[in-house]
């Protein structure tokens, strides 16, 4: 190991020191030379001052570094420093990118399509199954997942890439000689060798509540989009779609009921234009130039809203294969007087079920 990597360590132990402050003395020293120069020097820094260069000065604890450094050999942890070509690149971008990664996987942390997908810790079961259908459709195009070990929608998410052989990244909100919660071990080790597991945070680092943010930071900052299956009114996957739109990255969120506590989260993202509706998976890749046509994307038009009356039933089993139908079609075949149809073909557009075309045509959405 490297001096650069021990003095970078212990910078980022050093009280009032974080990774904007830290990367505003990485331009001017070297992390050796920071704990060497005069605090004059260090003070004349923007952003850094008096206050902070004397933290600095003070800073004798370097036996932290030396047990980190002891901890990465034994359990074989990659440090990967912030000018190191293996660091996330996507996280360069951002204002506030850590300064020091720690990693134990195989896969790369810059695949060519990322994308964070989140959600509540008590999602409901059309949220939880939707999650699946959506990572077998993206894993098919070799999408990575990224998400926060989180209990609901995170683990769904890391678990069903998995099953589907795909790659998952874990950002975790404390150190790698632990996982939290606790059940979630197992998976956390099948990550390591099909994605891996990544933090910011040194070894004995407890997952103290301040952590979380810091960690969504991450997730919505090393991935090309955010995508938010179902949140409440407050809670961490609102704070990392905010994340994800101050760093310019693309956000969607499933729209969900509109009388379901856990769609709250995701309609107020919608509503204050933080997010794009998320409609299929194919509209996704679509948004974001990944569709690989040799790859066909099977959506399913019932999948965001399975809970259809009988009336719009009658339409989606008309328009099943895939051709366009004039309205008065549909209102002969279904039976349905014009009046009422209107008002359900409105409805199942604006579900996303359905597309409308010139000459009142209508037909499923791919």
């Amino acid at each position: 190991m490297s001096d650069s990597l021990f003095y970078l360590i212990a910078l980022t132990s050093v009280p009032q020191i974080g990774p904007v402050q830290a990367r505003l003395m990485l331009q001017h020293f070297s992390p050796a030379e920071i704990f060497r120069a005069k605090r004059s020097d260090l003070q004349r820094i923007e952003g850094i001052g008096t206050e902070r260069a004397r933290a600095i000065q003070q800073f004798n604890d370097f036996s932290l570094a030396e047990a980190e450094l002891r901890f990465l050999e034994t359990h074989q942890v990659q440090a990967i420093p912030y000018d190191d070509p293996r660091f996330p690149q996507r996280l360069l971008h951002c204002y506030d990118p850590p300064i020091l990664l720690y990693y134990q996987g195989t896969s790369s942390l810059n695949a060519s399509r990322m994308l964070a997908i989140i959600g509540t810790r008590q999602p409901t079961e059309q949220g939880s199954c939707l999650t699946e259908k959506i990572v077998e459709e993206l894993t098919k195009q070799d999408v990575m997942i990224v998400s926060g070990l989180a209990q609901g929608i995170d683990a769904i998410a890391h678990r069903q890439t998995l099953k589907m052989q795909g790659q998952t990244i874990g950002v975790l909100a404390h150190g790698l000689d632990r996982i939290y919660p606790n059940h979630h071990r197992k998976l956390a080790q099948a990550m390591r060798s099909s994605g891996g597991l990544l933090t910011e945070f040194k070894h004995r680092t407890e997952p103290d509540r301040y952590h979380f943010p810091a960690r969504n930071r991450i997730v919505a900052g090393m991935t090309d989009a955010t995508l938010v299956i179902e949140s409440g009114e407050k809670g961490g996957s609102l704070i990392t779609a905010n994340l994800a739109n101050q760093y310019n990255r693309d956000v969607f969120a499933v729209p969900g009921r509109v009388n379901d506590p856990k769609s709250i989260g995701c309609l107020q993202l919608i509503r204050n234009h933080q997010a794009s509706v998320f409609t299929s998976s194919h509209d996704l890749l679509t948004a974001l130039g990944w569709l690989d046509e040799k790859k066909p994307v099977a959506i399913q038009a019932m999948t965001l809203f399975p809970e259809l009356n009988d009336e719009e039933k009658k339409i989606i089993d008309l328009l099943k294969n895939g051709e366009s139908m004039q309205q008065d079609v549909i209102g002969w075949k279904t039976g349905l007087p014009a009046s009422k149809l209107s008002g359900r073909l409105l409805e199942l557009e604006m579900k996303g079920v359905v597309v409308s075309l010139p000459g009142k045509q209508f037909r499923l959405r791919t």
